[in-house]
């Protein structure tokens, strides 16, 4: 007589066996791509200008377009629900380690956070403390301020998120890259 474990096994080595001799095994889910946020020359698929900076929040990259259909890809974080950039602007204003003083509406969803700000007109100065970071680009629309950056952060652990109050944030070393590529009237899409 068998016992119900030998059967048991028995039964499962011949499926197991069975299912790899011959039939194909069910593909497997793919795997979300690791997010790499070092600096990469890639391909891109649509036709933006050489010169133009493309960001695409929901896989948290921001492509530099060198020449047709090819661009250099930075790792970014981004803003948080209901408080993320889309459209395009253009930079009009460029800063090495910049002053900052977080905008009214910042100042007003976190009072606690932003205390130092309530009620003055204080304007943190620039340097390593600084949320800018190393390099901040500032995006205007029709000549106007949008209080939006692209710049560097203190908090490099949210690279990869939808972490900022609507900002785009890289890496120090990878804005202070960028900086050095692009000039005043450079345009600037996040879809």
């Amino acid at each position: 007589m068998i016992s119900r474990r030998v059967f048991s096994t028995s039964a499962l080595a011949a499926v197991s066996t069975f299912s790899l001799s011959g039939f194909a095994m069910p593909a497997r889910a793919k795997s979300a791509p690791v997010f790499d946020p070092t600096p990469q020359y890639v391909r891109i698929k649509k036709h933006y200008q050489p010169g133009e900076i493309l960001i695409l929040p929901r896989s948290y990259y921001l492509y530099f377009v060198t020449e047709q259909r090819k661009a250099i890809r930075y790792g970014v974080g981004v803003g948080k629900a209901g408080l993320e950039f889309t459209g395009s602007a253009i930079i009009q204003r460029k800063r090495e380690w910049p002053g900052w003083r977080p905008t009214q509406d910042m100042i007003e969803r976190s009072p606690r956070i932003y205390q130092r700000f309530v009620d003055n007109s204080y304007v943190q100065p620039g340097g390593p403390d600084n949320p800018l970071g190393a390099r901040a680009l500032y995006l205007y629309q029709n000549g106007v301020d949008t209080y939006f950056r692209i710049h560097g952060t203190t908090q490099p652990e949210t690279i990869g998120t939808s972490a900022s109050n609507g900002c785009i944030r890289m890496l120090n070393s990878h804005v202070t890259d960028l900086y050095q590529r692009v000039p005043l009237g450079t345009k600037v899409t996040v879809l």
